[in-house]
């Protein structure tokens, strides 16, 4: 009974997902682009922006960058993670400057991330 379970799973292997946000290249693309959105946004707070002006002008000048790049890649990065690692960028260079500190900091600028920028690009995706 055993030899034929064997066989069965060698010949009928069962199948894996795999994501190809594990690739190397995404997860850089994907930090450049964070890096890049938290520098004009805690630059544009630092030079007095409101949050919300900062937050547009930020969503506006990483998207047209994206826009014109011609790297392959940034059609597997998933706009959520992005939220994600943007709003840990922010938080950790200049989130203490207006309040936003740990988790909770985090977690509150991602979902303001979000929210603006489904109002700022509305027919635009971030990463594609």
């Amino acid at each position: 009974m055993s030899l034929l379970f064997l066989s069965v799973y060698l010949f009928n292997p069962s199948i894996g997902l795999a994501f190809d946000t594990s690739d190397p290249s995404v997860s850089l693309l994907q930090n450049r682009i964070s890096n890049n959105f938290s520098r004009k946004y805690c630059k544009a707070i630092k030079n007095g922006f409101s949050k919300d002006e900062a937050m547009k002008s930020a969503i506006i000048k990483t998207e047209n960058i994206i826009s014109f790049s011609y790297n392959p890649q940034k059609q597997w990065i998933e706009k959520d993670d992005l939220a994600n690692q943007i709003s840990l960028q922010v938080v950790n260079n200049c989130g203490h400057s207006f309040g936003l500190i740990g988790k909770a900091g985090v977690d509150y600028f991602k979902s303001y991330f979000l929210e603006i920028y489904e109002k700022t690009t509305p027919d635009k995706n971030f990463s594609r």
